[in-house]
């Protein structure tokens, strides 16, 4: 069950997830909220893929949130357990040590954006629609929306979002820098594996250092982010690619780096 619902693709050094229950706007209920989970942790530890794309299968929708469907036969304590595993699997997907690309394809409401905001960039499809609608169902947030939106947006924007639980078009998301850019629908994915593509040339173990020191230096204050992007650099310094980066800029050749 796990496969068909959750679609893995590979292109080079880039991993596709596509969320394949189109017929409810690919919305998450339990199966398919492990099956993300359970391939997030194998890209983990694969070195062959370097970026990873998330995206929703059909032209509707990239994610509506949860499957009310099934949220409404769930006890309080199942839907307890429902809100600590999709929590737990944004914040897997935040610290995933590589880039993640959300290809908000569609409709992204409530965990829907919630998948975005916990992806590294965002590209929209110039009809797709986000927002955090939860309180409109008399609810708040619970994937972390009320936590990562305003980090990115600014509290005083995520606060009108959340409490109106509006939904703002891809224009409006990419002003308010919800979304880094925006692309016709048909070239979605092309656009995303091109800024894929760009990632895969830089150095692994330098994308892996700058996202930690960007992630956990964003939480602290200045002297003590300086400090975490101070050790991240260390651990650069020893890697075989770094000296492969000065040589081929020397040589005046593309870099082949190898995560050493």
């Amino acid at each position: 069950m796990s496969e068909s619902l959750l679609l893995v693709e590979r292109e080079d050094q880039i991993a596709i997830l596509t969320l394949n229950r189109p017929q409810v706007m690919n919305s998450f209920n339990f199966d398919m909220l492990r099956a993300l989970r359970d391939q997030v942790e194998t890209l983990r530890f694969d070195p062959d893929v370097r970026v990873v794309i998330i995206t929703g299968a059909g032209d509707r929708a990239f994610c509506a949130g949860a499957d009310l469907k099934e949220r409404a036969t769930l006890s309080p304590v199942q839907v307890k357990e429902y809100i600590f595993t999709i929590r737990n699997l944004f914040t897997t997907i935040e610290q995933l040590p590589k880039p993640v690309i959300a290809a908000v394809n569609g409709i992204a409401l409530g965990g829907g954006t919630e998948l975005a905001l916990a992806c590294d960039v965002r590209i929209a499809a110039s009809g797709a629609t986000m927002g955090l609608t939860e309180t409109r169902l008399a609810i708040i947030p619970g994937a972390g929306g009320t936590q990562r939106l305003p980090r990115l947006v600014g509290k005083g924007k995520a606060k009108e979002l959340i409490f109106t639980g509006r939904r703002v078009d891809a224009a409006e998301a990419l002003d308010i820098g919800l979304v880094n850019a925006v692309s016709d629908a048909a070239d979605l994915i092309t656009t995303s594996k091109k800024m894929a593509g760009m990632m895969c040339e830089t150095g692994p173990v330098a994308i892996e250092q700058a996202k930690y020191a960007i992630n956990y230096g964003m939480e602290t204050d200045l002297a003590t982010g300086l400090a975490i992007e101070s050790n991240a650099y260390w651990v650069t310094i020893p890697t075989e690619d770094r000296l492969e980066g000065l040589a081929a800029f020397r040589e005046k050749r593309k870099p082949v780096y190898k995560g050493r």
